[in-house]
């Protein structure tokens, strides 16, 4: 801010100097200060190079820090935030706010106070100075000043109301893109490309009108403003050429006049500038306020407690009711206690509440009434951290973060030995694989381990389990989408997994879970079913129709 400073004091020097060249030293041959000052004019240039440097270098440095200080907070926050956000919010609006509009938002930390502070400089040093040379001809060209502030504030209310909808559509076309690019695969299988083509023709028409509508406005800023700042410069030179004609001021005077209404003009340009900067950035920092406000719907209590070391693994169901929304239940008033080390298989229709139960356990999401404890102590008195430390999930949408083999495996526990991490991927039954591989643990996989197959990227998420090794182990259909013989290796990797841990296993393949201690069977009233495999073929219900369909080669009404 003072070199910006130290620049406006210099552009507000030059005027002056030329003035009295033409006024003085030219007709009087005084060619002594004529150097001197044609020398301080290169020095004062050098120098205002320098401040130029400093100004724009160091600006932007501190705009880029701000933006990248903001966007640690954001994406901080963000994993602060509960699954039921992330379940309304798409993720390309997210991307949205994590770049477009923090880039938006550090332009206008940087260019803002430096653009108000050099307007302010400039404005009320030129008014000072031109009061100096003539009071009547400052005033008059001064006059203008209120008009253009008028203009520009009439327009300020259509700029924001159009670029808060530029980002809006480019946050939804973000979405679409992202969208699209994850489903690549699928969309060229089922031939779709047109439709999704279509798809995005409509999201980014949507979103050229958006920034022609935006543009729009600009642009009636701007014509009106640079209609005004140049009948300042016809003012300056018709009402000024005149005072020189009747003698009030000569030529010098006018001259530097014209050159002050130049300076003059750059402050109104930046202050015009500032205001579709401030549009622009306010409206990110909208944005990001608005997600900084929003608070997980789930977090630690003052009273939670932190678990210290492993936990037994007892799990108990009280009562509990739970529902995505207010149109229906999706668990009813379950009561059920699981014993440390039991292994617990549910089944039943889908939509019958079975990754619901499972994801309650972790506290995903939060019960609507009743409580769930976990070695007798309420899951809401313990922190999430300690909490989740004691859980592991295997999912039979394995997710897989773009990186390495050893990357993914460590992400179960960061500060593994290379000794526990090798020992995992064995017990995973998928260290052989990784060690034909030339790069071996440190293979990269594309991006959510595209270049693995569905089978390697199971046993890559055991490993991990492997790793974290937690007292509660939470299988969702961990097997159903691989091949025959890649099942017996995940199967063999989960029996040793489920080895003196507290087990939950969801299947509808079930041959899988005919060894469980205790079998649920779940639906929309509850859990109707529950007991050993052999128990439960013998009762004739729910369980064994399905059972004896699987080999029959249909489902029975009650299970679609």
């Amino acid at each position: 801010m003072f070199c910006a400073f130290m620049i406006a004091a210099i552009d507000l020097v030059f005027p002056m100097i030329t003035r009295q060249f033409i006024n003085d030293i030219i007709p009087n041959g005084k060619i002594r200060i004529f150097y001197l000052l044609a020398v301080l004019l290169l020095i004062l240039a050098v120098m205002r190079a320098i401040l130029n440097y400093i100004v724009d270098y160091w600006g932007h440095i501190v705009g880029t820090r701000m933006e990248r200080d903001m966007r640690k907070d954001l994406f901080g926050h963000l994993q602060t935030l509960s699954f039921d956000f992330f379940d309304n919010v798409k993720t390309g609006h997210i991307m949205s706010r994590i770049v477009n509009d923090l880039r938006e938002i550090s332009e206008l930390a940087h260019h803002g106070p430096e653009d108000i502070f050099l307007s302010l400089v400039m404005l009320i040093g030129s008014f000072i100075i031109l009061m100096t040379i003539d009071w009547k001809l400052t005033l008059i060209i001064y006059s203008f000043l209120p008009l253009l502030i008028y203009y520009a504030t009439l327009k300020r209310q259509k700029m924001t109301k159009a670029f808060r909808l530029v980002r809006k559509k480019i946050a939804a076309v973000n979405s679409q893109v992202e969208n699209s690019i994850s489903g690549i695969r699928v969309a060229k299988s089922y031939t779709n490309e047109e439709f999704e083509i279509e798809k995005f023709d409509e999201g980014n028409r949507k979103f050229n009108d958006s920034r022609e509508y935006a543009y729009k406005a600009m642009a009636e800023f701007f014509t009106g403003v640079f209609f005004l700042s140049n009948l300042l410069n016809i003012t300056a030179l018709t009402v000024g050429g005149f005072f020189v004609y009747k003698g009030n001021i000569n030529i010098g005077d006018l001259i530097a006049y014209i050159l002050y209404i130049n300076f003059f003009l750059q402050p109104i340009r930046k202050l015009t500038n500032f205001t579709q900067q401030f549009q622009n950035g306010m409206t990110g920092f909208e944005r990001f306020v608005e997600i900084m406000k929003i608070k997980p719907s789930i977090e630690d209590t003052s009273e939670a407690i932190t678990i210290e070391g492993k936990i037994s693994g007892e799990i108990e169901f009280k009562n509990v009711t739970f529902s995505y929304n207010t149109d229906r239940n999706i668990l009813h008033n379950i009561n059920l206690k699981i014993h440390p080390g039991e292994m617990i298989a549910l089944v039943g229709p889908s939509g019958g509440g079975k990754t619901t139960f499972c994801n309650l356990i972790p506290r995903f999401y939060e019960v609507n009434s009743g409580e769930i404890l976990i070695d007798d102590i309420n899951i809401k008195m313990i922190t999430l951290k300690s909490l989740r430390d004691n859980i592991g999930l295997v999912q039979q949408n394995i997710f897989l973060f773009t990186g390495t083999i050893r990357e993914n495996i460590l992400y179960g526990k960061p500060e593994a030995t290379d000794e526990e991490l090798i020992q995992a991927a064995k017990d995973a039954n998928i260290h052989n694989f990784i060690v034909s591989l030339s790069e071996g643990y440190d293979t990269y996989i594309g991006e959510n381990g595209i270049k693995l197959s569905g089978g390697q990227r199971q046993r890559i998420s055991l490993a991990r389990a492997f790793l974290k090794n937690p007292s509660i182990l939470i299988l969702d259909e961990a097997t159903s989408a691989l091949d025959s013989e890649t099942e017996l290796l995940v199967q063999k990797a989960l029996k040793k997994l489920s080895v003196g841990r507290t087990v939950l296993v969801i299947a509808h393949r079930l041959s899988t879970i005919k060894n469980a201690d205790k079998i649920l069977v779940l639906n929309e009233q509850g859990i109707v079913e529950k007991g050993t495999h052999e128990k439960l073929i013998a009762q004739n219900g729910i369980y064994a129709k399905l059972y004896k369909a699987q080999f029959r080669g249909f489902i029975p009404d009650s299970m679609e």
